[in-house]
């Protein structure tokens, strides 16, 4: 990213926390306040002031090592509420209704939310046999495919350090909770561009999800399908993989669409 000084101005002040989160959400890893500082063309004294700031209210959180910085759960939140409000809710609505009338199967979208995955967006089947998890619902990144599907797109180092400060319960008999394979695990999800839960954190649910990638081409959320295994075995479910791609797709061309 190039430097981009900040002008003094009436707005200086939101200007400049603008500068810092933005460079934070923008980099491919964690930054130290110096490197933030660079970036922004900020003085170091006032990048730490208004990091500090930040850090209070939850917008940063440092990173496991505790100097450097990346965004924060109330961000995250903010993301969330972005991602499901606006107009570009209703063409999104659409998509996912229209996927789920494909596959028959409930489908969802998730978002990071902290150390775990939050429903941004849910859409039913029509089945009467079906799991309630709502919009809003918070669920784990290890056992889930949405949360699997995240963890693989950080950096390899990123990757070590989250998996260290996760809670890796075991929350069926099929949840990984040994570092190394989940490590091998999501590097493989990275080389094949989507993740599956067979049972890893709901008995009897199976799962796979596909990533939505923002006008960056970065990953930004979990498209997800799952159903009960007493319907749907995994693999009827990754023979939908087709068109859940093709809504990830669809979803990932509206946001670049409503960014220009």
């Amino acid at each position: 990213m190039e430097n981009r000084p900040v002008t003094r101005d009436k707005g200086a002040s939101f200007l400049r926390v603008f500068a810092i989160l933005e460079a934070v959400v923008s980099a491919n890893s964690p930054l130290t306040a110096a490197q933030i500082s660079r970036i922004v063309g900020l003085p170091a004294a006032t990048t730490h002031r208004l990091c500090k700031i930040l850090l209070e209210e939850r917008l940063l959180q440092h990173e496991i090592d505790g100097k450097r910085l990346l965004g924060g759960p109330r961000l995250f939140e903010l993301a969330g509420q972005v991602f499901s409000g606006s107009h570009f809710d209703l063409d999104r609505r659409a998509i996912l209704e229209s996927l789920v009338d494909d596959v028959g199967e409930t489908c969802n979208i998730s978002v990071p939310d902290g150390a775990r995955m939050i429903y941004a967006e849910r859409v039913e089947s029509h089945w009467p046999l079906r799991l309630q998890l709502p919009t809003g619902t918070h669920v784990p990144m290890h056992c889930t495919a949405s949360g699997k599907l995240y963890l693989s797109q950080l950096e390899p180092d990123m990757i070590d350090r989250v998996l260290e400060s996760l809670d890796l319960n075991k929350y069926t008999r099929r949840s990984v909770v040994s570092v190394p394979k989940l490590k091998a695990e999501l590097s493989k999800i990275r080389k094949r561009g989507y993740a599956t839960d067979n049972e890893e954190f709901i008995e009897g649910l199976v799962a796979i999800a596909v990533p939505i990638f923002d006008p960056s081409g970065r990953f930004c959320a979990g498209l997800a399908l799952h159903g009960p295994k007493l319907r749907i075995k995994l693999k009827d479910a990754l023979a939908r993989l087709p068109a859940l791609k093709n809504a990830a797709d669809q979803i990932s061309r509206l946001m670049r669409r409503d960014r220009s």
